[in-house]
């Protein structure tokens, strides 16, 4: 299983709005890809800022380049990112998950 970590940041003021979006739009978006196995999207405020880290599980490479195609570590945007984003990181980190355990 390989994990594929994002990174964005909103104004704190739009942080439940991006929050909404993401989780209408986005989760739905890599949900219903093949080979996706979950998603978590994590958010912690900083000051006037807040930071959005969006962890998705996937079965290989070439799933994860079903949904966000090439280059496969180039982050994948909606056209709504533009109202929230303060900036746009080109790149996502993925991960071999070699571990985990449910609750």
């Amino acid at each position: 299983m390989i994990a594929r970590m994002w990174h964005g940041m909103t104004l704190r003021t739009k942080a439940d709005a991006y929050t909404d979006f993401l989780n209408a739009t986005a989760i739905p978006d890599y949900r219903s890809t093949p080979g996706n196995l979950g998603v978590q999207i994590l958010r912690r405020n900083e000051g006037d800022r807040t930071h959005f880290v969006t962890l998705t599980f996937w079965e290989s490479l070439e799933t994860i380049r079903g949904f966000a195609g090439d280059p496969v570590d180039r982050a994948k945007y909606y056209p709504q990112d533009r109202e929230f984003l303060l900036e746009f990181e080109p790149d996502v980190q993925h991960w071999n998950v070699v571990g985990s355990a449910k609750p």
